[in-house]
């Protein structure tokens, strides 16, 4: 199935789900993003987190980034997700680390945010961009609850126009590939929501860590399914090969890669 064949809903609910699954926790391992919290961090410096900044993490996931980010920099952050399953992980991990007073989240839509205009001093989405079916809305919506002289950060999964088709299916879709796009898109939409485009960082190797990385534990869960000691209900581990194969072969040629790009909001 093509990912153009489901309705925007359907995508986002069929998203949120992926991310809710076991395979997926299995193969992405502690983080969703390249770079993990190492570049989490990256983006905290170049958006100036202090303690007294108000922080948005959109498409929060189980709070990963959100509570690091907390712990971090000592900054307060509000996170939210497609996923209530995600939400209910996020806020049972910040509770356990003693950090529910900076980190809290909850169930929302990017391109439907309901805070206040000018409501966060930050806005931060990682690898999540590239999946919202409106991008301009989204980035819209980063642009209205960001204060004059607030800062959005993007870490996000780039690619050319023209890649194999291996790479246009629902998996991909879900695999932040099939509609991610060019870095350029990515500053087009943040510069229509006219926020002014401060840094652009391009980050190639450490997608090519991170897919290298999901083969590994494929093969893994390959061999431990064939003795009989994992079980993925509806996983298809052939398909997720291919595509995996596919991704680095893209890389080595330069038609994906991942990058970050920081904006302002004028005062």
């Amino acid at each position: 199935m093509a990912a153009r064949d489901l309705s925007p809903p359907e995508i986002k609910q069929c998203c949120a789900a992926a991310y809710d699954s076991d395979a997926a926790k299995l193969l992405l391992g502690d983080s969703f993003h390249p770079g993990g919290v190492r570049l989490t961090g990256r983006l905290g410096q170049l958006l100036n987190l202090t303690p007294r900044a108000h922080v948005l993490d959109v498409a929060a996931g189980t709070g990963t980034s959100g509570i690091f980010l907390a712990k971090r920099f000592g900054c307060e952050v509000v996170g939210i997700d497609f996923s209530r399953q995600n939400v209910e992980e996020a806020n049972r991990a910040a509770q356990e680390m003693g950090l529910a007073e900076r980190a809290s989240f909850r169930w929302a839509d990017a391109e439907r945010l309901p805070f206040a205009d000018g409501a966060f001093d930050a806005v931060i989405c990682e690898c999540s961009f590239c999946l919202f079916p409106d991008k301009q809305i989204a980035a819209n919506e980063f642009a209205r609850v960001l204060a004059a002289g607030g800062q959005v950060g993007l870490s996000d999964l780039t690619r050319m126009e023209t890649l194999s088709r291996d790479l246009d299916g629902l998996m991909s879709w879900i695999a932040c590939i099939a509609d991610a796009r060019p870095l350029t898109a990515y500053v087009a939409h943040l510069s229509a929501a006219n926020l002014a485009i401060r840094i652009v960082e391009e980050h190639n190797q450490l997608l090519a860590e991170f897919v290298n990385g999901i083969r590994t534990r494929l093969l893994a869960a390959e061999i431990a399914a064939g003795l009989g000691k994992l079980v993925l209900p509806g996983f298809d581990l052939d398909a997720a090969k291919k595509l995996v194969r596919s991704a680095q072969e893209a890389i080595a040629q330069g038609k994906l890669g991942y990058a970050i790009v920081t904006a302002i909001k004028p005062a």
